[in-house]
């Protein structure tokens, strides 16, 4: 039976550990506000592409443009998104499953995977997958310049035709309270189509034609998809992380509870044996006299 010094020791490691745990929950909170404006200060930029993308996709006639162009030779390839380091829950877990079960279901073979991330990497090498190119250490405010290598690649991956398609797959914040696994075609691009009939909501001209622009903009539509998804994933990394460590702080709080508890009984038995033996002793004494 554990001593009561033992028990005291464990209550002092644990009330430690319920100090980091709450602490990690304030800066994943902090962290995750940051997160959430960045997300909401990138998507007007991202509607007005898409909408540019549409009317310029309707007056040039490209949809059998290279990043458009749709195949069926069966080859796939998927760029997974995950966080560099763990304690944030079931996420990264969530978005390998969700990666590796389409792939299986849809393409049992030639599966080449793109990783952003350590979790993911680290999964995928550990399980002999194919790993073309790999990104990790994106800081806590991303930028396009730290995912461009993983979209040249996924890029040049298509151009050359050696996948019909490029897959995306990342954590969707929908919430603090939910994250979704989601996985999405990447390339070929898929362009919001205008309703028929429907006038552009504004008449732009382009120079020098539309089909250059498109040529130019269609990259940049791909970069501003990974990017997106990337702030995504931030959030929720960062929510699931503050729920995490908000169920760490209180499975610590019910802990000390319980060690106290426990100690309290530990203590009232000792002062219980003490008295015993101190009665005990002075029975003998009489009896003896």
């Amino acid at each position: 039976m554990a001593t009561l010094r033992d028990i005291r020791r464990r209550i002092r490691s644990v009330e430690s550990t319920q100090k980091i745990t709450r602490a990690m929950k304030l800066v994943a909170a902090a962290k995750l506000r940051r997160a959430q404006e960045r997300i909401l200060e990138a998507r007007p930029y991202a509607l007005k592409m898409a909408e540019l993308l549409a009317n310029l996709v309707a007056r040039a006639g490209a949809e059998d443009h290279p990043l458009l162009a749709r195949r069926t030779t069966g080859r796939k390839r998927l760029v997974i998104i995950t966080a560099d380091k763990g304690l944030c829950g079931a996420i990264n877990v969530n978005s390998i499953r969700a990666a590796t079960r389409y792939m299986n279901e849809h393409y049992t073979d030639n599966q080449r995977y793109v990783t952003l991330g350590r979790k993911g990497r680290d999964f995928l090498l550990r399980y002999q997958r194919d790993v073309i190119a790999e990104v990790s250490g994106i800081s806590d405010r991303p930028t396009v310049a730290e995912v461009l290598p993983v979209i040249t690649v996924a890029l040049e991956e298509y151009t050359r035709g050696n996948t019909d398609a490029v897959l995306l797959c990342y954590a969707k914040w929908v919430s603090t309270m939910k994250q979704e696994a989601t996985v999405s075609v990447l390339i070929p691009a898929e362009i919001p189509q205008r309703e028929k009939g429907s006038a552009p909501q504004a008449d732009y001209i382009y120079e020098p034609d539309p089909e250059s622009v498109l040529d130019g903009l269609l990259p940049r539509y791909v970069e501003t998809q990974v990017f997106q998804a990337v702030l995504e994933n931030k959030a929720s990394e960062y929510s699931a992380k503050m729920i995490a460590m908000q169920n760490a702080t209180n499975a610590a709080g019910d802990l000390i509870d319980a060690l106290t508890l426990f100690a309290n009984k530990v203590r009232q038995a000792g002062i219980t044996t003490e008295l015993m033996e101190i009665v005990s002793g002075a029975e003998a004494m009489r009896a003896s006299s």
